[in-house]
């Protein structure tokens, strides 16, 4: 296989007329005709949009030729370049004597399970919440009408927090099994434009028949998931797992019995983690972020990226990623931003409002929306309980749920209103799209100053990098609490918990996760330590 990068593109040539555009580009830097070209696919693609009067596709292309070597021999051009294609290869491994179990159905726990189910281990998933049809009608049962099922909501379900999320596959990690996770993504419905995307995205309107997809493959390999089933206790003898107690929502209780748990519990399983600190395992707390979401139009947002391209089918939506460094030695920055998309109600426990941000796959909302987040550290969390983060996290939580009237809306603010610490009293010309409804508000009211006063000073240097970020009429809706766990669950170098052998603490809700492809790629290394034991004994 031939890559040849830097291949540019006109945003305004159709799909076919870029296609043989590139065959054209190929066959001229190998100098070979375009018939010579057995096949031609697109490796990556991204948007150059340093100049705004020169906005172009930048591709990076594979292609197949006969007599390979000959061609490249011939070629000195530095942006072509021979390539193997990827292959995942499963540890060799021995059938374990019990079934391994998998706590957890987020992108880390649905990942270890199908590559234990792969090794031919039979896994055994346990999951809180619904399956995703069922979890589907429990949301947005909870969004029209305020009815919170604290086992099955945003959070909890089939596919985790992700399911209702963009469904962003951005990673900042360099390994290989991300690929094996975009691979196993479209084998299971996900669009295929995430193989070659520089900025993927499967959207919430995939996400469910995407998870639904991986879920059956692991049950055609002979895994099992129970919905419905929460961990309550995890056995143990002479420092090493021996089973789980699993209690379903009728009441049930059962004891599984097993060598090896893959803890994947997500970042929110709150009464998990104070189980956990009850039966001593070692835990700590972790830094992690606070804020609110921030709504602009779509448009200006992308009128600020494209230029006069803003609009260009190609192109789609635009999307930013923000960041400030402050005089006061706190970092501020944007997350999860979702083009063309909606806030959303996201709490997980009654008495609390929490908001997250989605985006179906065409991102043709009118607004943009992100995560305007303050980074926070144990000395902000207000006492030194390994839990102290999220106990953070519930204040904030019942204050804005307080603020807008306890009936899970949400606090609102216009920006101009808060760079001016007034409470909004009307929503201007961007209509909020937190669904449960918004209350106009001050933000002051129910996160920390130091954090408002961060946020005030962020929302002033991003606005110098994207023009039109400090809107007046832009919303604040708040508050955003969910972006990574607070706590991290201590684990050695094979990956076992170093409080108990045979647990494996693995994705976000661990604190070695953050975001759905390094959430999977850690599913997998954690499904890799089991098969790697079963040879050592």
């Amino acid at each position: 296989m031939i890559r040849i990068s830097e291949c540019y593109l006109s945003p305004y040539l159709s799909q076919s007329e870029g296609v043989d555009f590139l065959k054209k580009l190929a066959a001229k830097r190998l100098q070979v005709t375009t018939d010579a070209l057995l096949s031609i696919r697109l490796a990556k693609q991204s948007i150059d949009a340093r100049k705004k009067d020169n906005v172009r596709l930048l591709c990076t292309i594979e292609v197949e030729v006969d007599n390979e070597e000959k061609v490249l021999s011939r070629c000195r051009n530095p942006k072509v370049s021979s390539v193997s294609p990827y292959t995942y290869n499963l540890p060799s491994s021995k059938l374990l004597a019990q079934r391994p179990i998998v706590v957890g159905f987020g992108p880390a726990g649905m990942f270890a399970a199908l590559i234990l189910a792969q090794a031919g281990q039979r896994p055994i998933v346990v999951e809180r919440g619904a399956c995703v049809e069922e979890r589907t009608k429990a949301v947005e049962t909870f969004w029209s009408t305020g009815d919170l099922n604290p086992e099955n909501n945003v959070q909890f379900g089939e596919g985790g927090a992700g399911t209702f999320s963009d469904g962003k596959l951005n990673t900042g990690i360099k390994d290989g099994r991300a690929r094996k996770v975009l691979e196993e993504l479209v084998q299971a419905g996900a669009p295929k434009e995430i193989l070659y995307l520089s900025h993927p995205h499967i959207g919430t309107d995939h996400l469910p028949k995407t998870v639904k997809g991986i879920r059956e493959t692991i049950e055609s390999l002979g895994g099992d998931v129970y919905f419905n089933a929460k961990l309550t206790e995890i056995q143990q003898m002479d420092g090493r797992v021996t089973g789980v107690t699993v209690t379903a929502q009728n009441g049930h209780v059962d004891i599984l019995e097993t060598d090896h748990v893959v803890l994947a519990i997500g970042h929110s399983a709150r009464d998990t983690y104070e189980m956990l600190h009850a039966m001593g395992l070692f835990l700590e707390p972790k830094p992690f972020s606070i804020g609110a979401r921030i709504e602009h139009p779509q448009e200006l947002i992308s009128r600020a990226q494209y230029g006069d391209f803003a609009g260009c089918v190609s192109l789609g939506a635009a999307e930013y990623r923000l960041a400030a460094h402050l005089k006061n030695g706190r970092g501020v920055y944007t997350f999860c931003m979702c083009p063309g998309g909606t806030v959303v109600a996201a709490a997980s426990e009654k008495g609390m409002t929490v908001t997250n941000g989605m985006s179906n796959f065409a991102r043709d909302g009118s607004n943009a929306n992100a995560a305007l987040l303050v980074g926070i550290g144990p000395k902000d969390f207000g006492g030194d309980h390994p839990l102290a983060g999220m106990h953070l996290q519930r204040k904030l939580e019942q204050a804005a749920f307080q603020l807008a009237g306890s009936s899970y809306l949400a606090p609102a603010q216009r920006v101009e209103d808060f760079l001016k610490n007034l409470p909004s009293t009307r929503m201007g010309d961007v209509r909020p799209t937190y669904g449960r409804g918004v209350v106009p508000s001050n933000l002051s009211d129910c996160l920390p100053a130091f954090a408002v006063e961060s946020m005030r000073q962020g929302i002033l240097v991003m606005d110098q990098k994207l023009h039109g970020f400090a809107y007046p009429d832009a919303v604040l809706t708040g508050v955003e609490t969910r972006s990574s766990a607070p706590v991290r669950l201590l684990r050695g170098e094979n990956l076992q918990s170093v409080s108990l052998a045979g647990l494996y603490p693995c994705g976000e809700g661990a604190g070695y996760a953050g975001g759905i492809v390094s959430a999977a790629v850690d599913g997998i290394k954690c499904a890799e330590q089991i098969l790697l034991a079963s040879v050592d004994g």
